[in-house]
């Protein structure tokens, strides 16, 4: 099926305008240099619909777009213990139906539920209220602390700005980690964190010079993905010894060194094989792999395609 184009969010009343920005500013202009997509906000009927600040948010759009979309999205709202009207819940199992990627975050995810879009599905929603929608939909399969879960049709994140690594890991997963990357990079925010990565950590914020310091050696770990990276090194960098340095990693980021490094090599990787004509080999040894076999194993198990399937892919890709 051809990757979305055209992208509808449904508003429910009380809408979090932090959601709305999320979506807005992800799939909404970027300049000449990307293609756009037609993205729409849409409610249960055209209008003024009640944000959660208080300001009425005028609504164009009512159901019907959300019928013509290839992407839509429930956005979450302040009335999401009660489930949505009769005819909002028709709309996104018709959207599914028809083919349609659907996804939320947040207690967005309560209308997909609601909707019975995600039983027998693994998902994902704020953590606090994962017990609320464990209780209501036992027949949802809920990761409690993944930032995202992807279920090809039907796709979830956590909450707040989790949005945006939803918003853009569809981007990524359909049209390939170069646009991904440019909208990231248009938005000044991480371009990639893997939707198993924790909710929430246990230091959001650099608590002391230390925290600085890994910071410093995040960024020079960047630099020079063509290197080995071993633990044992960036702790020296950061003058840390190694299990002091694992600990404060997984509190800073949400994940191990190993993981982060992993995932930071398979999107670099994923940027150059859409936008260079470099051989397989010559791309692993740019993001550190001994060897494009090595690289074939890691792209396979975590991507599910070989690297040159993925090329074929996203050949052309912006």
């Amino acid at each position: 099926m051809p990757a979305f184009t055209t992208v509808a969010a449904y508003v429910p009343p009380g809408v979090g305008m932090l959601a709305v920005g999320i979506v807005a500013e992800v799939f909404g202009p970027h300049g000449a240099a990307l293609p756009g997509f037609d993205f729409a906000l849409c409610g249960e009927r055209p209008g003024p619909v009640p944000t959660d600040c208080g300001v009425p948010l005028a609504v164009r759009h009512g159901l019907d777009r959300l019928a013509a979309a290839d992407l839509v999205i429930a956005l979450p709202g302040a009335g999401f213990r009660t489930p949505p009207a009769p005819a909002v819940l028709d709309a996104l199992r018709s959207a599914h139906r028809r083919g349609a990627v659907v996804a939320a975050h947040c207690v967005g995810t309560f209308a997909l539920a609601a909707a019975g879009l995600l039983d027998g599905r693994r998902a994902t929603t704020h953590w606090r209220f994962a017990d609320l929608l464990a209780e209501r939909h036992p027949q949802v399969a809920l990761e409690p602390d993944a930032l995202y879960v992807d279920e090809g049709s039907v796709v979830t994140g956590a909450g707040a700005a989790a949005g945006f690594d939803l918003c853009l890991h569809l981007i990524r997963r359909e049209h390939g980690a170069a646009m991904a990357n440019a909208v990231a990079r248009d938005m000044v925010l991480p371009s990639h964190r893997e939707g198993g990565q924790a909710q929430y950590l246990a230091a959001p914020v650099p608590e002391d010079a230390r925290d600085e310091g890994l910071a410093d050696v995040l960024a020079w770990a960047r630099e020079h993905l063509h290197e080995p990276l071993p633990v044992a090194e960036l702790a020296r960098r950061a003058l840390m010894s190694k299990r002091s340095f694992a600990r404060r990693f997984t509190a800073a980021t949400g994940t191990t060194p190993h993981a982060w490094l992993r995932s930071l090599r398979l999107s670099r990787a994923e940027e150059l094989l859409e936008t260079t004509d470099l051989p397989v080999e010559e791309v692993a040894r740019r993001v550190g792999y001994a060897g494009a076999a090595v690289l074939r194993e890691q792209f396979v198990r975590r991507r599910g395609v070989p690297p040159r399937s993925y090329r074929r892919a996203f050949a052309g890709t912006p």
